[in-house]
């Protein structure tokens, strides 16, 4: 099943205490989203890639995408103040898809095999979502005090690729658009509309870059795959 996939890539280095975009900076000598890029570039089943990114790094971003040889992007959209806005700016360039995925250009270790479930689930369903369950104790603190112990029978974490047939998730993002709401993810403008949306169990490695502590798990991540092969 073909899919696009909107790629968000406008974000900062706040949280991972950089003067850049997270997104530049380098795991084993290659910048984050180039990681991110090439699973998608070796799919034979994606047929291209918007990517939302800033007006001032378009011009370094795109001579990281051809110095690295990645041939699918087929254009970049204008990030937006908020990633929703970001990912609207991509759909509109992506009108002719079926299916298309939103992925965090952030996230690089995402798995191929979960992104085929996750559009054929899509495909079938209209809407369907990648995570983890939760592994970790959960609980409800208020000024210091725990609270509560909530049950993590039915707790996820969620991640990307999010994958949806286009109308439906082009419908979602207008109608938050309309009602001024303002989501955190883009399974949450559709479940709004009422649309019910599936869970597809990813793997704990799909971690998205955020914190310096992330790079270091990235680093061993990709040091394990190189034993591997």
């Amino acid at each position: 099943m073909k899919y696009t996939v909107v790629l968000p890539a406008a974000g900062s280095g706040k949280r991972m205490k950089a003067d850049r975009n997270k997104l530049l900076l380098e795991l084993s000598g290659k910048p984050i989203f180039i990681y991110t890029l090439e699973v998608f570039d070796r799919d034979p089943d994606c047929e291209g890639m918007w990517l939302a990114v800033k007006e001032d790094e378009r011009e370094l971003i795109e001579k990281y995408v051809e110095h690295y040889g990645i041939k699918k992007v087929k254009g970049y959209a204008a990030g937006g103040a908020e990633r929703q806005d970001s990912v609207r700016a991509g759909l509109e360039m992506a009108r002719q898809s079926e299916v298309v995925l939103v992925h965090d250009a952030a996230r690089p270790f995402i798995s191929p095999a979960v992104i085929r479930e996750l559009v054929e689930r899509a495909n079938e369903s209209g809407a369907a979502i990648a995570g983890v369950p939760v592994k970790d104790t959960i609980k409800k603190v208020r000024e210091g005090v725990i609270t509560e112990t909530v049950d993590r029978a039915e707790l996820w974490m969620i991640q990307t690729p999010q994958a949806f047939r286009y109308k439906l998730l082009m419908e979602a993002a207008q109608r938050a658009q309309a009602d001024g709401f303002l989501g955190t993810d883009e399974a949450m403008l559709v479940e709004r509309t009422g649309h019910p949306v599936q869970i597809v169990e990813s793997t704990y490695e799909n971690v998205k870059m955020t914190t310096p502590d992330d790079l270091i798990y990235g680093k061993a991540i990709l040091e394990s795959r190189l034993q591997e092969e």
